[in-house]
């Protein structure tokens, strides 16, 4: 069973994916907001692993 951590930084990940979907289908992509995006993606994703 999962616990309500992992289920929390699961959710914050898929709405990380979300935007990050939306701003690279968006017509002039900002970069440093993708780059954001993949760095926050990516911290809980090493936290999820950890977990």
């Amino acid at each position: 069973m999962e616990s309500s951590h992992v289920h929390a930084l699961q959710s914050k990940h898929d709405r990380l994916e979300a935007l990050l979907h939306d701003e690279m289908n968006r017509p002039a992509p900002n970069a440093a907001t993708i780059q954001e995006l993949k760095k926050r993606k990516l911290i809980i994703k090493e936290e999820l692993q950890q977990a």
